[in-house]
């Protein structure tokens, strides 16, 4: 069962995740939107998405790469709806060290969109240990030690939350917590 985790405030849900014991590892899922299903190259979408090159997110409102009903609809991973993927299949030992892989085109369903604080909270109270989510932190503390082994750059830069008023005024900007 592929989760979604995202931001409490996200509307389009673009990539959902899945780990399970396997061996002396884990055996993972990370599956993307297949925007390219919708949007194929040279076409209207496409040269559209082109002139916008990103979504820009702001305090208040997205200005999505593409038009709202693919982004928010389509191209969302919403939960108990069916919807096509990109996605990897990975094997990792218990060093955290990747034995194998593969990729593919699929079709999905996700069974659950969560939020990082949902995530968080379940964590904190020691109800990850269930099937949900207990393989995922295992396979992330597994994954994290191989990387700290490995010495690589981790850029753990502050985020902000904008909070505005009614008329759009910048009424506060409070750190983001890292969950």
């Amino acid at each position: 069962p592929l989760v979604t985790i995202d931001g409490a405030d996200a509307r389009d849900f673009d990539d959902a995740v899945f780990a399970e014991p396997a061996g002396d590892g884990f055996r993972l899922i990370v599956a993307i939107a297949d925007v390219a299903h919708y949007v194929r190259p040279g076409s209207a979408l496409d040269r559209a998405a082109w002139t916008r090159g990103n979504s820009c997110y702001f305090p208040d409102r997205v200005v999505p790469m593409l038009p709202e009903a693919l982004s928010n609809h389509w191209c969302s991973l919403r939960p108990g709806e069916d919807r096509g993927c990109l996605f990897v299949e990975m094997t990792i030992d218990a060093r955290g060290r990747k034995t194998g892989h593969r990729f593919g085109r699929g079709l999905m369903r996700s069974a659950a969109r969560l939020t990082y604080e949902e995530v968080q909270a379940e964590h904190d109270a020691g109800e990850d240990a269930a099937v949900r989510l207990g393989p995922l932190y295992a396979a992330f503390r597994v994954l994290l030690g191989a990387r700290q082994e490995r010495g690589t750059l981790d850029l753990d830069l502050p985020e902000r939350k904008v909070t505005l008023d009614e008329a759009g005024r910048v009424v506060s900007v409070q750190p983001r917590p890292r969950l």
